[in-house]
């Protein structure tokens, strides 16, 4: 008999392919559907909690996220269910990267407020059209994993701008064979930066990890660009500083919450860009997140260790099930 997995996700067809091939598949967002699944592939909703986990009973084994995040899961939860989560880390790196740098640039050659002129929904005077050069500027780069190391390439290679990052794993003799010189600290990296470019993983020390103090430390001809989680800015402190002219304009894919409200007032700043959490929302990175949440999932329902453990404490408990009750 196949074993079933709950998907919540629109999987792109040739994964999905893969994983109906092995499996009996439960396509949909009912949570009464959870009971008697061994996996569950998730997009930015809903949220695996422990409630999630209890639903399914116990022959869930593992929980995949079609992307990076995994603030929708509960980590400690599963872990003690002995519940493997699973992500796709190297999917959606070269998207977002590309997305974080468009945003760059729409910001720097006042793209869309000029679309917006042009189209007559925006009246903004000509001279509060001018743009910035981004050669020689200053990038900062706050979080140098995956996607933040690709974005300092982008920029440092193709547009010739003067790289900094800072990020507490990362190493100066790493950073520098990059060319990026690594600060260590964020208030230097804000007093220097141009540009200010954030790819932190959302967790408590990163909740609001740009918020007054740190926006009151930037150059008033400053940009943001947040491509990582809403909540690692502080949207409340991040308007008062557009409004005020602490900070030249800010360029966002994500919100807190999300969806954002219509009424946000982040939408009505002519200094703002703002899209609805696309970053990876293309055709490559799709396709590579839902073929690496399928391999994964179905590597945990064979008993094989999957490349992208996210919770690897796990992994002893439900090799030991495996092996003894031959899962």
């Amino acid at each position: 008999m196949k074993q079933k997995v709950w998907v919540g996700y629109n999987l792109m067809p040739g994964p999905l392919a893969l994983l109906e091939a092995e499996t009996e598949t439960v396509h949909g967002t009912e949570l009464a559907d959870l009971p008697g699944v061994a996996g569950a592939i998730l997009g930015v909703d809903p949220t695996a909690d422990a409630a999630f986990m209890d639903r399914a009973g116990q022959t869930l084994k593992v929980i995949a996220r079609h992307g990076i995040g995994v603030d929708n899961v509960d980590l400690k939860a599963a872990t003690e269910r002995g519940i493997l989560v699973v992500n796709t880390p190297d999917a959606p790196t070269e998207s977002t990267a590309e997305h974080a740098v468009a945003l760059l640039l729409a910001l720097a050659k006042q793209v869309a407020t000029g679309d917006r002129n042009l189209r007559g929904t925006a009246s903004i005077p000509h001279s509060r059209l001018q743009g910035t050069e981004v050669r020689g500027r200053v990038l900062g780069v706050v979080g140098f994993g995956r996607i933040g190391r690709r974005v300092a390439e982008i920029c440092r290679q193709g547009l010739q701008m003067r790289v900094i990052a800072f990020d507490p794993y990362i190493t100066p003799g790493q950073a520098e064979t990059m060319g990026v010189e690594a600060i260590d600290s964020l208030e230097t990296l804000l007093d220097h930066a141009d540009f200010l470019s954030l790819h932190p993983a959302l967790s408590p020390e990163t909740r609001h990890l740009i918020s007054r103090p740190e926006l009151r430390r930037m150059k008033p001809t400053a940009f943001l660009i947040n491509v990582s989680r809403g909540p690692v800015v502080d949207e409340v402190a991040l308007i008062e500083a557009l409004e005020s002219g602490q900070l030249a304009g800010a360029a966002m894919d994500v919100f807190d919450p999300e969806p954002p409200a219509p009424d946000n007032p982040l939408f009505r700043l002519p200094n703002v860009v703002a899209t609805p959490h696309i970053s990876s929302f293309t055709d490559l990175g799709r396709q590579a997140m839902s073929l690496g949440a399928v391999e994964q999932t179905l590597q945990v329902l064979r008993g094989e260790r999957p490349p992208f453990l996210v919770n690897p404490e796990a992994w002893p408990g439900r090799a030991a099930n495996y092996l003894t009750n031959n899962y």
